[in-house]
């Protein structure tokens, strides 16, 4: 048997006439750059998240809106987990500040309020907290903190759509949420897409001028802004499949579940269920120290993996002239070292994920 790592076109089959259809309307209307298709998917998608949505071009302009929209510049430091996609790190990078990473949770992999006070510095003025692979971070603590050091926080949702913290949606707790609508992610379109969250009208009523080029009046700048608009065949396709999202979450968490009860492998840590919310598994993520070894064993039983990330945030060469050191920031670069991740998607079949666990069950280091 075969099991892909992931298999967009099963989804994109199921839903193909729905996805052409909304297509079609768009393009006999010709909304293609914002308009009514882009309007109507803000509101459904402000409504699932719990939060007024704005959509832009990607998660990564999400984030880069998200620190403009903060006043975030050259001499602040922002704080970022050393354990994530790069695009957290661009959060202070494309606005000039500098990137200060922080370690993170074995058990979540995401940053806690003990590692982000490690990291500050008389310079930071932003915290970036990360729901890794669909796993919310423990916020109250973080937001006492962030609150006692007068710190807006940036929670990048890039993975974790309708996660919830202690009954709240990821994205409403701080200053603002970005998301990333890329193909691969949980909610994910035909191409790029993301949008910014917030309770807080005025940041947003400066993330809609900036993502038009700094204009709200016709070749009338009065910032300097992006091309960040979102698209109408994107908004469209966006639509359509976030009325699926519920049930395709229902789904992770049963191929997790199943993951969790079968994977008996020696030395194996498996993702856990934290207390103040399940996750929405965008991945399922085991640490192993023979992950190597584990992935060609996998490979070679056909059977579909990936490394996300084999590297910290910190040792990017990017990063190398601001570090830390190696060594500083343990838990993130031993996860980085032994981290693997299984295949996870809606449309994954019971007897394909029993697969992939006979496979791993079947290693014998």
């Amino acid at each position: 048997m075969k099991v892909p790592f992931l298999d967009l076109s099963r989804v994109h089959a199921a839903l193909r006439v729905e996805i052409l259809s909304s297509f079609a309307a768009t393009y006999d209307a010709g909304r293609f750059c914002l308009g009514a298709d882009v309007v109507a998917f803000e509101e459904a998608f402000s409504a699932s998240a719990g939060a007024p949505a704005v959509g832009v071009a990607n998660g990564t302009a999400a984030l880069h809106l998200a620190a403009r929209a903060l006043d975030l510049g050259p001499g602040d430091d922002v704080i970022v987990p050393a354990f994530t996609f790069i695009a957290s790190a661009w959060t202070a990078s494309y606005v000039g500040a500098r990137p200060v990473f922080c370690d993170i949770d074995p058990k979540t992999f995401n940053a806690t309020a003990e590692t982000i006070e490690a990291a500050l510095t008389p310079q930071t003025k932003a915290i970036v907290v990360v729901h890794l692979f669909g796993q919310a971070a423990d916020m109250d603590p973080i937001l006492a903190l962030a609150e006692k050091h007068g710190l807006p926080v940036i929670e990048d949702c890039a993975q974790a759509h309708l996660a919830t913290y202690k009954g709240k949606p990821v994205g409403t707790m701080g200053a603002v949420g970005t998301f990333s609508f890329y193909p691969t992610k949980n909610l994910g379109g035909v191409g790029e897409g993301g949008a910014v969250i917030s309770q807080h009208e005025a940041l947003l009523d400066k993330v809609r001028l900036l993502r038009v080029h700094g204009s709200n009046v016709r070749y009338q700048h009065d910032a300097v802004g992006y091309n960040y608009r979102l698209e109408g065949l994107q908004a469209g396709a966006l639509k359509v499949k976030l009325a699926h999202l519920p049930k395709w979450t229902a789904r992770r968490r049963e191929i997790a579940a199943r993951y969790r009860a079968g994977i008996t492998l020696a030395d194996t840590v498996l993702p856990q269920v934290a207390p103040w919310g399940d996750s929405v598994y965008h991945q399922f993520t085991i640490l192993q120290p023979n992950r190597d070894g584990l992935r060609e064993h996998l490979m070679a039983a056909g059977v579909g993996t990936d490394l996300i990330y084999p590297r910290a945030l910190h040792q990017q060469p990017c990063y190398a002239e601001i570090g830390p050191a190696e060594g500083a920031l343990p838990v993130a670069e031993e996860t980085a070292r032994t981290c693997l991740s299984l295949p996870i998607f809606a449309e994954l079949k019971d007897e394909e994920v029993d697969y992939v666990i006979e496979s791993i069950n079947a290693f014998a280091g």
